[in-house]
Protein backbone atom coordinates (compact mmCIF):
# COMPACT_ATOMS: atom_id res chain seq x y z
CA UNK A 1 0.00 0.00 0.00
CA UNK A 2 2.91 2.35 -0.71
CA UNK A 3 0.80 4.41 -3.13
CA UNK A 4 -1.92 4.86 -0.52
CA UNK A 5 0.57 6.00 2.11
CA UNK A 6 2.01 8.49 -0.38
CA UNK A 7 -1.49 9.77 -1.15
CA UNK A 8 -2.19 10.21 2.57
CA UNK A 9 1.02 12.18 2.99
CA UNK A 10 0.06 14.35 0.03
CA UNK A 11 -3.35 14.95 1.58
CA UNK A 12 -1.72 16.02 4.83
CA UNK A 13 0.09 18.76 2.89
CA UNK A 14 -3.04 20.07 1.18
CA UNK A 15 -5.72 22.46 2.33
CA UNK A 16 -9.48 22.35 1.86
CA UNK A 17 -10.71 22.22 -1.72
CA UNK A 18 -7.66 20.52 -3.22
CA UNK A 19 -7.56 17.06 -4.72
CA UNK A 20 -7.84 13.96 -2.54
CA UNK A 21 -5.76 11.17 -4.09
CA UNK A 22 -6.60 8.34 -1.69
CA UNK A 23 -9.26 6.49 -3.70
CA UNK A 24 -7.26 6.98 -6.88
CA UNK A 25 -4.24 5.37 -5.22
CA UNK A 26 -6.34 2.42 -4.02
CA UNK A 27 -7.82 1.77 -7.46
CA UNK A 28 -4.74 2.29 -9.59
CA UNK A 29 -4.67 4.32 -12.79
CA UNK A 30 -6.40 1.76 -15.02
CA UNK A 31 -9.49 1.34 -12.85
CA UNK A 32 -9.57 5.02 -11.88
CA UNK A 33 -9.63 6.14 -15.51
CA UNK A 34 -12.40 3.61 -16.25
CA UNK A 35 -14.79 5.53 -13.99
CA UNK A 36 -17.02 8.34 -15.32
CA UNK A 37 -15.58 11.78 -14.71
CA UNK A 38 -18.33 12.81 -12.22
CA UNK A 39 -17.54 9.75 -10.07
CA UNK A 40 -13.83 10.56 -10.13
CA UNK A 41 -14.59 14.15 -9.15
CA UNK A 42 -16.85 13.04 -6.30
CA UNK A 43 -14.23 10.72 -4.83
CA UNK A 44 -11.29 13.10 -5.27
CA UNK A 45 -12.90 16.05 -3.52
CA UNK A 46 -11.17 16.85 -0.24
CA UNK A 47 -13.43 18.37 2.40
CA UNK A 48 -11.39 20.42 4.84
CA UNK A 49 -11.99 20.32 8.56
CA UNK A 50 -15.15 22.26 9.33
CA UNK A 51 -16.60 21.59 5.87
CA UNK A 52 -19.41 19.20 5.00
CA UNK A 53 -20.53 17.74 1.68
CA UNK A 54 -24.26 17.03 1.58
CA UNK A 55 -26.13 14.68 -0.74
CA UNK A 56 -29.93 14.61 -0.80
CA UNK A 57 -31.99 11.88 -2.38
CA UNK A 58 -34.70 9.28 -2.15
CA UNK A 59 -34.84 5.58 -1.34
CA UNK A 60 -36.35 3.88 -4.38
CA UNK A 61 -36.03 0.20 -3.49
CA UNK A 62 -35.74 -2.01 -0.40
CA UNK A 63 -35.84 -5.79 -0.22
CA UNK A 64 -35.38 -7.58 3.11
CA UNK A 65 -35.82 -11.26 3.76
CA UNK A 66 -36.78 -12.51 7.20
CA UNK A 67 -33.08 -13.15 7.87
CA UNK A 68 -32.33 -9.60 6.71
CA UNK A 69 -34.91 -8.10 9.06
CA UNK A 70 -33.50 -10.10 11.96
CA UNK A 71 -29.96 -9.02 11.03
CA UNK A 72 -30.97 -5.35 10.95
CA UNK A 73 -32.51 -5.61 14.41
CA UNK A 74 -29.53 -7.50 15.86
CA UNK A 75 -27.12 -4.91 14.46
CA UNK A 76 -28.83 -2.06 16.32
CA UNK A 77 -26.39 -2.68 19.18
CA UNK A 78 -23.47 -1.62 16.94
CA UNK A 79 -25.10 1.48 15.43
CA UNK A 80 -27.86 0.01 13.22
CA UNK A 81 -25.89 0.00 9.94
CA UNK A 82 -28.64 -1.88 8.03
CA UNK A 83 -32.07 -0.54 7.02
CA UNK A 84 -34.69 -0.97 9.76
CA UNK A 85 -37.58 -0.18 7.42
CA UNK A 86 -38.78 -1.32 4.02
CA UNK A 87 -40.25 2.10 3.21
CA UNK A 88 -39.59 3.37 -0.31
CA UNK A 89 -40.24 6.77 -1.81
CA UNK A 90 -38.85 8.37 1.36
CA UNK A 91 -36.20 11.04 1.66
CA UNK A 92 -32.57 10.39 2.50
CA UNK A 93 -29.70 12.74 3.30
CA UNK A 94 -26.01 11.77 3.38
CA UNK A 95 -23.29 13.99 4.81
CA UNK A 96 -19.54 13.56 4.39
CA UNK A 97 -16.97 15.13 6.69
CA UNK A 98 -13.25 14.62 7.17
CA UNK A 99 -12.13 12.70 10.26
CA UNK A 100 -9.18 14.84 11.24
CA UNK A 101 -8.16 12.69 14.20
CA UNK A 102 -7.72 9.48 12.20
CA UNK A 103 -7.25 10.76 8.66
CA UNK A 104 -10.45 9.17 7.37
CA UNK A 105 -13.97 10.14 6.34
CA UNK A 106 -17.15 10.17 8.42
CA UNK A 107 -20.33 9.29 6.54
CA UNK A 108 -23.69 10.04 8.19
CA UNK A 109 -26.85 8.74 6.54
CA UNK A 110 -30.41 9.74 7.41
CA UNK A 111 -33.30 7.65 6.11
CA UNK A 112 -36.84 8.91 6.64
CA UNK A 113 -39.50 6.43 7.78
CA UNK A 114 -43.22 6.91 7.35
CA UNK A 115 -44.39 5.86 10.80
CA UNK A 116 -41.27 6.36 12.89
CA UNK A 117 -38.48 8.84 13.44
CA UNK A 118 -35.70 8.78 10.79
CA UNK A 119 -32.95 6.20 11.03
CA UNK A 120 -29.47 7.73 11.31
CA UNK A 121 -26.33 5.72 10.59
CA UNK A 122 -22.76 6.87 11.26
CA UNK A 123 -19.76 5.05 9.80
CA UNK A 124 -16.12 6.00 9.34
CA UNK A 125 -13.95 5.01 6.40
CA UNK A 126 -10.27 4.75 7.29
CA UNK A 127 -7.48 4.34 4.75
CA UNK A 128 -5.80 1.62 6.74
CA UNK A 129 -5.65 -2.13 7.29
CA UNK A 130 -4.55 -5.00 5.05
CA UNK A 131 -6.57 -3.81 2.02
CA UNK A 132 -5.88 -0.09 2.53
CA UNK A 133 -9.54 0.67 3.31
CA UNK A 134 -11.83 -0.27 6.17
CA UNK A 135 -15.18 0.88 7.48
CA UNK A 136 -15.94 1.18 11.18
CA UNK A 137 -19.39 1.12 12.77
CA UNK A 138 -19.97 1.02 16.53
CA UNK A 139 -18.45 -0.81 19.51
CA UNK A 140 -15.20 -1.57 17.70
CA UNK A 141 -16.84 -3.52 14.87
CA UNK A 142 -15.66 -2.94 11.31
CA UNK A 143 -14.85 -4.54 8.00
CA UNK A 144 -11.98 -4.38 5.57
CA UNK A 145 -12.93 -3.41 2.03
CA UNK A 146 -11.63 -3.87 -1.47
CA UNK A 147 -12.48 -1.28 -4.11
CA UNK A 148 -12.68 -1.69 -7.88
CA UNK A 149 -14.19 -0.19 -11.03
CA UNK A 150 -16.77 -2.45 -12.68
CA UNK A 151 -18.92 -1.46 -15.66
CA UNK A 152 -18.42 2.20 -14.87
CA UNK A 153 -19.37 1.83 -11.19
CA UNK A 154 -17.20 2.20 -8.11
CA UNK A 155 -17.63 -1.04 -6.16
CA UNK A 156 -16.80 -1.72 -2.51
CA UNK A 157 -16.68 -5.33 -1.29
CA UNK A 158 -16.28 -6.58 2.25
CA UNK A 159 -13.39 -8.95 2.82
CA UNK A 160 -13.11 -9.54 6.58
CA UNK A 161 -15.11 -8.42 9.59
CA UNK A 162 -13.29 -7.60 12.80
CA UNK A 163 -13.67 -6.49 16.38
CA UNK A 164 -11.08 -4.08 17.76
CA UNK A 165 -10.88 -3.24 21.45
CA UNK A 166 -8.09 -1.21 23.06
CA UNK A 167 -6.01 -1.51 19.91
CA UNK A 168 -6.28 -5.32 19.76
CA UNK A 169 -7.98 -6.62 16.61
CA UNK A 170 -9.67 -9.99 16.22
CA UNK A 171 -10.97 -11.20 12.85
CA UNK A 172 -14.52 -12.50 13.32
CA UNK A 173 -15.34 -16.06 12.23
CA UNK A 174 -17.64 -16.25 9.22
CA UNK A 175 -20.55 -17.57 11.27
CA UNK A 176 -20.53 -14.31 13.25
CA UNK A 177 -20.71 -12.12 10.14
CA UNK A 178 -23.54 -11.12 7.78
CA UNK A 179 -21.71 -12.84 4.90
CA UNK A 180 -20.68 -10.41 2.18
CA UNK A 181 -21.58 -6.76 1.67
CA UNK A 182 -21.29 -5.12 -1.74
CA UNK A 183 -21.90 -1.41 -2.34
CA UNK A 184 -22.07 0.10 -5.83
CA UNK A 185 -21.80 3.80 -6.62
CA UNK A 186 -23.03 4.41 -10.18
CA UNK A 187 -23.43 7.62 -12.16
CA UNK A 188 -26.92 8.44 -13.41
CA UNK A 189 -28.25 11.37 -15.49
CA UNK A 190 -28.18 15.10 -14.70
CA UNK A 191 -25.77 14.89 -11.78
CA UNK A 192 -27.60 12.10 -9.94
CA UNK A 193 -25.87 8.94 -8.76
CA UNK A 194 -27.22 5.68 -7.40
CA UNK A 195 -26.27 3.77 -4.27
CA UNK A 196 -26.87 0.03 -4.16
CA UNK A 197 -26.14 -2.17 -1.16
CA UNK A 198 -26.45 -5.95 -1.20
CA UNK A 199 -25.97 -8.18 1.84
CA UNK A 200 -25.71 -11.85 0.96
CA UNK A 201 -25.14 -14.83 3.23
CA UNK A 202 -23.87 -18.24 2.05
CA UNK A 203 -26.74 -20.02 3.84
CA UNK A 204 -29.57 -17.46 3.75
CA UNK A 205 -28.93 -15.96 0.32
CA UNK A 206 -29.55 -12.28 -0.34
CA UNK A 207 -30.84 -10.83 2.91
CA UNK A 208 -30.91 -7.11 2.08
CA UNK A 209 -30.97 -5.02 -1.08
CA UNK A 210 -31.19 -1.23 -0.92
CA UNK A 211 -31.32 1.18 -3.85
CA UNK A 212 -31.31 4.96 -3.52
CA UNK A 213 -30.47 7.94 -5.73
CA UNK A 214 -28.71 11.11 -4.63
CA UNK A 215 -27.53 14.49 -5.87
CA UNK A 216 -25.04 16.82 -4.25
CA UNK A 217 -26.52 19.89 -2.61
CA UNK A 218 -24.44 22.84 -3.72
CA UNK A 219 -24.51 26.23 -1.92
Amino acid sequence: MTAVRAAKRELDRTSAGLIDLRFRALLGEHDWCALPEPVRARFSKHAGLGETTVFAGIVTGIERSLAGRLLAQAARSIGAPFPLSSDTGVASVVTLTEDGARGGQTWSRLYARRSKTPQIIHTTKLFAGPTGLEERVGRGVGMTLTVSAEDGALVFRSREFFLEIAGVRMVLPRWLTPGSIVVRHSEEKDGWFSFDMDVEHPLFGRMIHQHAIFKECRP
